[in-house]
């Protein structure tokens, strides 16, 4: 037998939405990244992106177990002396609610130049609109 590899012209992405309204964060990202990576489809291929768009809406309304909204940090830094930043879950849900998402997505993927690539085809609302309605996205339920 020999081993399938998915060539570039038979990649097809679709577009899906997901509501995180009420979802766990953690259990929502590994969904979201596994869709992005393409591991959904049988012609997964570890070194080809297969993946599809994902839309997530009410990234604001998303949920944490626990005592996460008061322990969990978010860290950057400006690169200077002493110019490390550290913000709350609780203040970044409030300030950046798609960043949470994203961020949470982004550990989950590869961290590579492929890695990156998926990463653009995640698109983050804090609210329920969202303006990739062109693309007649299928809802996604995770």
């Amino acid at each position: 037998m020999k081993t399938y590899v998915t060539k570039p012209s038979e990649i097809e992405r679709e577009w899906y939405v997901v509501d995180a309204e009420g979802k766990t964060l953690g259990r929502l990202a590994t969904e979201i990244a596994r869709y992005l990576r393409g591991k959904h489809k049988p012609i997964y291929t570890p070194s080809w992106d297969a993946g599809d768009y994902i839309i997530v809406i009410n990234a604001e309304k998303v949920h944490v177990t626990g005592r996460k909204l008061d322990q969990k940090m978010y860290y950057r830094h400006s690169g200077y002396p002493g110019g490390l930043t550290e913000i709350k879950l609780r203040d970044q849900l409030a300030r950046h609610p798609t960043r949470v998402i994203s961020l949470a997505v982004r550990g989950m993927l590869p961290r590579n130049r492929m890695g990156r690539q998926m990463l653009k085809k995640l698109k983050v609302y804090a609210g329920p609109n969202h303006p990739h309605e062109a693309q007649q996205p299928k809802p996604l339920e995770l």
